[in-house]
């Protein structure tokens, strides 16, 4: 993946919430307070133009999804890992998995694609050259710096490869 050179440009970010989660834990939530998120119920109207993060989506997300999330935003789905298989597989228009991530919140650090909202938000943001709003999301959280060092989300040098 490349990274060309970061601005303080940013996409809008909503979370469809099924309220499944620890209150004190849920990343969402927390973003949402911080005026940095907007929980929704359903994903109607516009939203349906958005990319929506959800690990049964059958494509990545990439770099070329930057222009739609400019125009649509960002939806992840925020629920338990318990509950997952459990949820409707909706068809979504531009569903979209992230890559095989590491996480590094507390509940599951370390594990593989166990992540949190604020990190799939995060990864999918350093994915489409979002650096700039990615860092500030995860700068809320005191673990949030460790995802992006694990991941190796670190910016090398303008246009340089990730390694």
């Amino acid at each position: 993946m490349t990274i060309s050179n970061s601005t303080k440009e940013s996409c809008k970010l909503f979370s469809l919430h099924y309220n499944q989660c620890d209150p004190k834990k849920c990343t969402s939530l927390k973003l949402n307070k911080l005026n940095l998120l907007k929980i929704i119920k359903s994903i109607r109207g516009n939203l349906k133009e958005s990319i929506i993060l959800t690990p049964f989506a059958l494509q990545e997300i990439k770099l070329d999804d930057r222009e739609k999330l400019s125009k649509n935003g960002l939806i992840v789905i925020d629920c338990s890992w318990k509950k997952i298989l459990s949820l409707p597989k909706d068809d979504f228009k531009y569903a979209r998995k992230l890559p095989a991530l590491i996480a590094t919140n507390p509940t599951n650090y370390g594990k593989w694609e166990k992540l949190t909202s604020v990190e799939a938000l995060a990864a999918a943001l350093y994915i489409t050259d979002y650096t700039y709003q990615a860092d500030m999301i995860l700068s809320k959280f005191s673990w949030g710096i460790q995802f992006k060092k694990l991941n190796k989300f670190e910016k090398k040098s303008k246009n340089k490869k990730i390694e």
